[in-house]
């Protein structure tokens, strides 16, 4: 079995030999989709016939609320970071009526007017006191409306339903529907962790977003990517991890110009980088608390997303639309081998992440879909298959042998993923054996795979480990909620939370945190 860390074999060869846990038979599940549609959300609808309906001087009276209970939404707080779930119907080529998407929502204090967001966007009104539910936020340019939002209900503590509409540049009614928002605290009920999981130290991160981490030489690496919202810029942070207890911050490197780092992988004295600007930056880390620049191996004029090692080879997900994999007999001046592009039809958005199993590249190739690529002769690469649905954005995956077969636990990305368990042992013949999901808005971002568990860096779900055992049956046997809506730095952007995670096999899980930054808990 392969760590999705780890360049070498760990683990038995097949983790469904003597663990009794699965004899390899499956029932194929029906594929529906990243949402799971319920119908409307609540029962309220936007006033008027007017063609076209205009956005200006929309407010509560413009909504038919007469079915909405005021008395359950003046219990609402006025502090919270919302995910929602907005849902509009739409006559589809495939027959669907209904288009789900996620958008977020931050309160924050002074309840009346302002002090909040939609969308990343400054509320332009609000009002959610005494029963009332009524927001709006602005255009990029911050002054004309964007987007509507009118509460309904509270079905529970943590959830407001309501009805929404979107505006065009023209100021006129673009799009309406119905909203479910979940507030991103804990799941009710559920402690901070589970499982035996503790926290063993954290490390504040700096520079911009920390999005990924690797661990080598008793140093984790830390990248980060540049927000535009605070004007942070990105680049890497290096740790010294030799006590766990006491990460100690050695360096801080950002490049005016170059820091959307979005990846980072190690092998031997090499550090690679995964730059939006430079391509690959590779770093000689010889003197791990001191890397030293070596190369920049341009990809492309809009950089590579994420990079990992195999074999002695190194696989860069550049963003123009190919996998490049280059040779490593000399870490530090690795040399180009091929690069792998696959159809247009299966190569919308372009590779986003891959994993390397058995002579197979596993390509997560956002909205193109889960593709696998015969890579047993570079000169001779195949496509054998993809899988694909209706709403798909393939992000990362793991894969791995359980009795006998080829399993690849898939994950999305953007609001309404999860995770799929897919049997790809015929690629021609991808079939969903499995699933599992968590709140219906909430994003999966990074997995890793090492025996029959399954760690999972899960957005505003923290940290979340399952057992695999049986594939078709994944069961969570730990959890650390990592989100908390008081930290700094904290926006109502879907990417927030759990995003990169580690099991180099020193006994630790090293996760990154957008606003907390190095996290290390206990291995299980």
């Amino acid at each position: 079995m392969l760590s999705a860390c780890e360049d070498t074999p760990k683990g038995e060869p097949d983790a469904g030999v003597g663990g009794g846990g699965w004899d390899g038979g499956a029932t194929p599940l029906e594929e529906y989709g990243n949402w799971l549609d319920k119908g409307p959300y609540a029962p309220c609808s936007v006033l008027g016939v007017r063609t076209p309906l205009r956005c200006e001087g929309l407010g509560p009276e413009s909504f038919d609320l007469s079915a909405c209970d005021t008395d359950a939404l003046a219990h609402v707080e006025q502090e919270g970071i919302y995910q929602a779930g907005q849902r509009y119907e739409l006559r589809l080529q495939d027959g669907g009526t209904q288009v789900n998407f996620g958008i977020g929502i931050g309160f924050k204090l002074d309840g009346a007017e302002g002090g909040g967001t939609l969308a990343s966007r400054p509320l332009i009104s609000r009002r959610t006191e005494g029963g009332a539910f009524f927001i709006s936020s602005g255009s990029t340019t911050g002054t004309a409306v964007s987007r509507v939002y009118a509460g309904c209900q509270r079905p529970t503590p943590e959830t407001v339903t309501g009805c929404y509409v979107t505006c065009n540049a023209a100021g006129n009614v673009s799009q309406r529907g119905t909203f479910e928002a979940h507030r991103m605290v804990w799941h009710a009920g559920e402690p901070e962790s589970s499982g035996g999981m503790t926290l063993v130290s954290e490390g504040h991160v700096a520079l911009g977003k920390p999005v990924d981490v690797y661990v080598a030489k008793n140093h984790a690496y830390v990248v980060s990517v540049s927000e535009s919202l605070t004007g942070k810029a990105g680049g890497l942070t290096v740790f010294d991890v030799t006590d766990k207890r006491n990460p100690v911050l050695k360096k801080s490197i950002s490049i005016p110009g170059d820091n959307y780092w979005n990846g980072v992988w190690a092998h031997e004295d090499a550090l690679y980088i995964a730059s939006d600007v430079a391509g690959i930056v590779v770093y000689d880390i010889s003197q791990p608390a001191e890397p030293v620049f070596i190369r920049s191996l341009y990809s492309g004029d809009y950089g590579v997303h994420t990079v990992l090692v195999h074999g002695g080879r190194l696989y860069a997900t550049a963003n123009e639309g190919r996998t490049d994999i280059y040779d490593l007999a000399n870490p530090l001046e690795p040399v180009p081998l091929q690069s792998i592009t696959l159809p247009d039809q299966f190569n919308s958005g372009g590779p986003h992440d891959q994993f390397v199993y058995e002579d197979r590249l596993y390509v997560s190739n956002a909205q193109g879909g889960y593709a696998v690529v015969d890579i047993s002769r570079l000169d001779d690469t195949k496509l054998l298959g993809q899988y694909t649905y209706r709403d798909v954005y393939s992000h990362h995956s793991a894969v791995g042998t359980f009795a006998g077969r080829t399993i690849a636990f898939e994950g999305g990305e953007f609001a309404g993923s999860h995770l799929r368990v897919l049997d790809v042992t015929d690629p021609a013949n991808i079939v969903k054996i499995g699933e599992h999901r968590l709140r219906p808005v909430s994003s999966i971002h990074n997995l890793i795979l090492k025996g029959t568990r399954l760690y999972i860096a899960w957005y505003q779900e923290g940290v979340r480990v399952l057992d695999v055992a049986n594939p078709t049956q994944p069961r969570q046997v730990a959890h650390y909620n990592v989100f908390r809506e008081q930290d700094s730095g904290r926006t109502d952007g879907v990417f927030q939370g759990a995003f990169g995670i580690r099991l180099p096999g020193d006994g630790y899980i090293y996760v990154v945190e957008s606003a907390r930054g190095l996290l290390i808990f206990n291995e299980l």
